[in-house]
């Protein structure tokens, strides 16, 4: 399983492959972490990758996360990932929402609600192409 995580701060990669992690009991396989620094080279990353999941900070340099998730989720054939923006504020939800996202989640997050929510996101992913 991949799992993209978007940030141009390391400590919060760090901590959404911390968090995310125990998926990789749930899906019986390891989790591969590929790192993107900001919304353009994440953008590109989820394409050429196609991760099964994109953990997107919300302010980001070059590109945030609405513009990532409105580019993935709103192409001709959309990004068969699931897509969770990390929310600097509850008033951003709507943006979210408007840009394609699968899940948000208002920082500090809940390490152990992300993670529940992300693998079930993923079972119903695999459900649905199955």
């Amino acid at each position: 399983m991949k799992i993209l995580l978007v940030s141009s701060d390391a400590a919060t990669r760090r901590l959404a492959a911390l968090t995310v992690r125990g998926l990789e009991r749930t899906a019986g396989e390891p989790v591969q972490f590929i790192e993107a620094t900001d919304g353009v080279k994440g953008i590109a990353a989820a394409w050429k990758y196609l991760p099964d999941a994109v953990i997107a900070d919300e302010i980001m340099s070059r590109a945030g996360a609405f513009a990532l998730a409105r580019d993935l989720k709103g192409a001709t054939r959309p990004f068969p990932g699931v897509v969770v923006i990390l929310l600097e504020r509850s008033q951003d939800a709507w943006l979210a929402s408007w840009s394609g996202a699968d899940l948000w989640f208002v920082k500090p997050v809940n390490p152990f609600d992300l993670a529940e929510r992300v693998a079930r996101a993923l079972e119903i992913r695999h459900e649905e192409a199955v």
